[in-house]
């Protein structure tokens, strides 16, 4: 039996330069989305909305605010622990965010994913 020349598994060129082609659109939409979250913000609060604190899609802090009535110079720690609970919710935002971003763009994988035939 000859053996037959071409792709492995049948692949056709076309099929490869489809391939590629939405390999390349997913990318560029991947870098768009990256641009966008990075001008976002995410802003949590502690403490009743005593403590708030703004992060960008870069997970840079940006903006801290304190309401007056708790600044307690006795009591330090609480302070401390407000700003942390803020920061942590704000970064789990964006994090959420990106996720959920990442994720709408997987899904148009579907034709990508389980379609090969080798």
């Amino acid at each position: 039996m000859a053996k037959r020349g071409g792709f492995p598994g049948g692949m056709m060129p076309g099929n490869m330069n489809n391939l590629m082609k939405q390999a390349q659109k997913m990318q560029k939409q991947m870098e768009e989305n990256q641009k966008a979250l990075e001008e976002k913000e995410f802003t949590a609060t502690a403490g009743g909305g005593a403590v708030e604190v703004t992060v960008s899609g870069k997970k840079e802090v940006t903006k801290v605010k304190l309401q007056e009535e708790v600044v307690d110079p006795d009591d330090i720690e609480m302070l401390e622990d407000l700003i942390m609970a803020a920061t942590n919710e704000a970064m789990r935002k964006m994090e959420e965010e990106a996720a959920s971003t990442m994720s709408r763009l997987a899904g148009g994988l579907g034709g990508l994913g389980g379609g090969f035939p080798f």
